[in-house]
């Protein structure tokens, strides 16, 4: 079941993206359908926007969201590969393009710049900006392959090389 699909946008192809909830009734259940029509949209926002950029060569929904096993406190993890990571830097202003909330914490693993967002609800989202050298396969890279193995599924994938770096991590 595909709760986003877009099509006609060349390297987006956001069909199969699930964070499923319950239907709602309960009190709780409207919260966490509310929490989850908001995954979806950060998802489709940041999807378009990279699309767009001349700069971005790929975008990778990882984690729960990922594996469609996101529970009710799970935020949107994603991975953004750049020809221009160092555009990125501390001033932010790229970042702040997305609209993501408030900026909680930035911080480097290795070669990816981790930007985690809050909003206004609360829901976090992280976006780690990296190279295109994160995505290598010959040979993956161990950290690369925690999070690809952990769960990972193409948003803009327009050269195939997200999806070459999850079949190289199988």
């Amino acid at each position: 079941m595909a709760v986003l699909e877009e099509s006609g946008e060349s390297g987006m192809d956001l069909r199969g993206v699930r964070c499923v909830w319950p239907a709602a009734g309960s009190s709780a259940e409207r919260r966490e359908a509310e929490r989850e029509a908001e995954r979806r949209e950060v998802v489709e926002r940041v999807t378009r926007w990279a699309a767009n950029r001349s700069d971005v060569v790929g975008l990778l929904l990882v984690g729960s969201c990922a594996r469609g096993t996101a529970g009710p406190d799970s935020d949107v993890d994603l991975v953004l590969l750049t020809t221009e990571p160092s555009g990125y830097g501390e001033d932010g202003a790229r970042v702040r393009e997305l609209r993501l909330g408030e900026v909680i914490r930035v911080q480097a693993w290795g070669p990816v710049t981790e930007w985690r967002h809050a909003t206004a609800t609360g829901l976090e989202v992280e976006l780690g900006v990296t190279s295109t050298a994160w995505a290598r396969t010959d040979p993956v890279d161990a950290g690369t392959r925690r999070v690809v193995t952990d769960g990972a599924r193409p948003l803009y994938d327009p050269a195939g090389l997200l999806t070459s770096l999850i079949r190289a991590c199988g």
